[in-house]
């Protein structure tokens, strides 16, 4: 590979973990949010409408092959 190609498969894996770090810390934090009762309030469903875009992406990454 040369080193262009590195660079871009390094960017790729490095947003590929922060994608699904960050999915995790949301679903946590909706969690706790969710057993405090406040599904309603604006921060939980910003967070409900990341995990749809997370699980978006992740699943065209699937798709492609790109991960498992």
């Amino acid at each position: 590979m040369k080193t262009n190609d590195m660079d871009r498969l390094r960017a790729f894996e490095d947003m590929l973990e922060e994608i699904r770090m960050q999915a995790d810390a949301e679903q946590k934090e909706m969690d706790r949010l969710k057993a405090e009762g406040r599904e309603k309030t604006a921060t939980y469903r910003q967070y409900f409408g990341n995990r749809l875009l997370y699980r978006m992406m992740l699943e065209k990454y699937r798709q492609y092959g790109l991960v498992e």
